[in-house]
């Protein structure tokens, strides 16, 4: 992938953010990239797939030949045109619109994913939201409320509900981030909320190996998505991602494929374990 260059006067006004105002526009999946059925017939439920790296994760299973239920929040036009390219690919993608941070929301989204497609074999834990602060005095109490009732609360909501659908082989992966292990002045709560989203994926998976369901995650760095241009703006987005050894940003079409090893047989040996896709920041871990 080739660096970007990021228009720093473009700014959004809420979370998650929306991908169609964005300039430029994320690369979702790479035209050289090509199925070989790893994920075929394979139901799979995915929070926060409307765009960025959830739409990502949405084609490239799509093109492995699975079937969606897409979570999503309020980004209609978003989720609509991620349905419509993982239907191009010939699969079936079902909208589930919802806050996740409510747990019966969670549960129905659970059950109407296996009324809709009669089974379940991989649940994504990946919407987030964060509220950038320099100052962990000026983290209002209600910000670090709703980061943590999104980033990590729905987590145990949506397994809760789940496992009991779930069977050997099957598999759950979750969306941590780099913040988790080298940490963030800035983006305190959210560093949290992920640094405990590792922790769940390592003490979840030793809960659930004997069944043979397998629990890995994904520790994501600087990639280019609605939700930079939503809680970054001026020269914060423009020296976006150009820290990491690589100088660039990455791009979700580098992040969804992640997900498809983790998913699918390629991974059968592996559980509890973090996949890091940081543009070469070195980290423990």
């Amino acid at each position: 992938m080739k660096n970007i260059t990021v228009d720093k006067s473009q700014a959004q006004t809420k979370q998650p953010g929306n991908e169609y105002e964005m300039h430029p526009t994320p690369v979702t999946i790479r035209q050289s990239y090509k199925g070989s059925e790893k994920l075929k017939n394979k139901i799979v439920l995915l929070t926060g797939g409307d765009s960025g790296i959830g739409k990502s994760i949405a084609v490239h299973f799509a093109r492995e030949g699975a079937n969606i239920a897409l979570v999503y929040f309020n980004e209609e036009q978003d989720a609509e045109h991620t349905k419509l390219e993982v239907e191009n690919e010939g699969q079936q993608c079902f909208l589930i619109k919802g806050d996740i941070k409510n747990e019966q929301f969670c549960i129905s989204a659970v059950e109407n994913t296996i009324t809709r497609f009669g089974s379940l074999n991989c649940i994504i834990n990946n919407a987030a939201m964060q509220f950038p602060e320099d100052n962990i005095e000026h983290i209002k109490t209600e910000n670090l409320r709703t980061t943590f009732e999104t980033n990590i609360f729905p987590y145990f909501y949506m397994v809760k509900a789940a496992i009991k659908y779930l069977k050997s082989e099957d598999t759950i992966i979750n969306t941590t981030s780099v913040t988790a292990y080298r940490g963030s002045e800035h983006l305190i709560d959210y560093a949290s909320t992920k640094g405990a989203i590792v922790s769940f994926t390592r003490s979840l998976s030793k809960s659930l190996a004997q069944k043979g369901i397998r629990v890995n995650a994904v520790a994501p760095g600087p990639i280019w998505t609605p939700l930079i241009p939503a809680t970054f703006n001026g020269e914060d987005l423009e020296k976006f991602g150009k820290d990491v050894p690589l100088g660039r940003p990455g791009q979700p079409a580098e992040v969804g494929p992640a997900y498809v090893y983790l998913a699918s047989i390629d991974s059968s040996y592996m559980t509890g374990q973090v996949l890091h896709i940081n543009g070469g920041e070195i980290i423990g871990g």
